[in-house]
């Protein structure tokens, strides 16, 4: 028989992340003193929010993904997401202290009618739209069509218009697989998940472990 065990709730968090630690060499074939340490911070906090261990192999890192990020949100850069689902995850409060702001479109009446107009998605015109404020982070959680404009987007802004970072990790059979490959070969700082896996819980983790990377950056 199974037996739960006994923990404080203010400790189970802690918790997960050591019984990940302590798995992670058996379950991925890494050790995790062999990644970067700020690498290891991220995904950490996805298999937290997933409780797959896949991603440890799946994820890829520019090598200034990280810095950028801690150094735009700290700066109180916003964030833009493509769905509401990634922004509800977000750690608003950890957030907050810089003067950031977490922007979501893609329900708003004009999207919908821009959307329309655009025959294009929802989600893309969101992200379109909102990449006029020159956010700091855009991640895109759900949608792939947001990912490819996203990209296109960019490659037509000075390098200085561009957000500091984008998180693209769509989930699905259609263009998921395709466009995280695609931001896995561009220049500017990204973190992507290859392969079918992604999601709005993934874009969320990954910016609350940045979040709680630039809090102890302090």
């Amino acid at each position: 028989m199974t037996t739960p065990i006994k923990i404080k709730p203010e400790a189970i968090e802690a918790r997960s992340f050591a019984i990940i630690k302590e798995e992670f060499t058996e379950r991925t074939g890494q050790r995790p003193e062999d990644l970067p340490v700020n690498h290891f911070a991220v995904i950490q906090r996805v298999i937290h929010a997933t409780g797959d261990f896949d991603f440890a192999r799946n994820m890829v890192f520019h090598h200034q993904a990280v810095t950028t990020a801690v150094t735009a949100l700290r700066a109180g850069m916003n964030i833009v997401t493509d769905v509401n689902m990634v922004a509800a995850g977000i750690n608003q409060r950890l957030l907050a202290p810089w003067g950031g702001k977490v922007i979501c479109r893609i329900a708003e009446p004009e999207i919908a009618e821009l959307a329309a107009s655009r025959q294009a998605t929802r989600a893309e015109t969101a992200i379109k739209e909102a990449l006029k404020t020159r956010p700091g982070i855009v991640a895109v959680g759900n949608a792939p069509t947001a990912l490819l404009r996203l990209m296109e987007l960019i490659a037509d802004l000075a390098a200085q218009d561009r957000p500091r970072l984008i998180i693209g990790v769509p989930v699905g059979f259609v263009n998921a697989e395709e466009s995280k490959q695609i931001l896995s070969h561009k220049d500017y700082p990204f973190i992507t998940s290859l392969g079918r896996k992604g999601g709005s819980s993934i874009a969320a983790a990954i910016i609350n472990a940045l979040l709680k990377l630039a809090q102890a950056a302090a």
